[in-house]
């Protein structure tokens, strides 16, 4: 074995093991700022769901609709502008997106049971880390699933508007039924989307941009997370 062979395979080796390390940090970043914006959103919901006052103000005025769409579009503002935005500012606008959603989601606390809500968010937080623990360790490229899971999702998007309007209880449970079915798959996709992601981009060692896709992680393994635990909710959860 020729000398050079050797000081190259252990530049290899030296190599792996700080992409391995790195991938570990970056993953953790993820999990912990979806942990962080769960926490927000807990928060906010709590305190305005407990207070009729603010209900009242929110769900029986115009303003509703302001709450329920606003976070929607941070999602496409952050998705379509994350690359020229700072570090510092994309993060603002995630944690000003989970407050938001604590907001839309603050009902909740009007219509179920403590105990319920409280159930149905660790059964979700067990399946979550079945679901993404499964997408971050499987060798089953799943990437081509995100096409149809996505589909699934404007789908869901679609059926839900038009029970606004036709008020369908059997609709209702099928939505989410499939929407429980659909981001679960979309955890798992999206996890392995994440690592693939560091993997490929790792070498390139660019500190803002890992940062940048860091939150982008985050939110849409938040989005997942928040999704299936209001499926399960609607689906098992105990009414006031």
């Amino acid at each position: 074995m020729k000398f050079t062979d050797t000081v190259s395979r252990g530049f290899d080796r030296v190599d792996s093991v700080r992409i391995d390390a790195g991938l570990r940090a970056h993953m953790n970043k993820v999990y912990g700022m979806m942990s962080a914006a769960m926490l927000i959103t807990g928060v906010v919901a709590f305190f305005v769901g407990n207070s009729p006052a603010l209900l009242s103000a929110i769900f029986t005025t115009p303003l509703q609709w302001v709450v329920m769409l606003a976070p929607l579009g941070v999602v496409f503002f952050l998705s379509a502008r994350v690359h020229k935005l700072t570090l510092a500012t994309a993060q603002s606008v995630f944690w000003g997106f989970a407050g938001l959603m604590g907001l839309s989601i603050s009902y909740i606390f009007a219509v179920y049971t403590g105990m319920a809500i409280a159930q149905t968010f660790l059964v979700t937080a067990i399946a979550f880390a079945g679901l993404s623990l499964y997408g971050y360790t499987t060798k089953k490229d799943l990437s081509g699933l995100g096409s149809f899971l996505i589909m699934g999702v404007i789908g869901i998007l679609a059926a839900a508007i038009i029970n606004l309007f036709i008020a369908s209880a059997a609709l209702a449970f099928a939505i989410s039924v499939i929407g429980v079915l659909v981001f679960a798959g979309l955890t798992a996709y999206d996890t392995q989307n994440i690592k693939n992601t560091y993997l490929q981009m790792a070498h390139a060692g660019n500190s803002e941009w890992l940062g940048k896709s860091a939150v982008m992680g985050a939110l849409s393994l938040y989005i997942n997370f928040l999704n299936i635990f209001l499926f399960l909710l609607a689906l098992f959860g105990q009414r006031e």
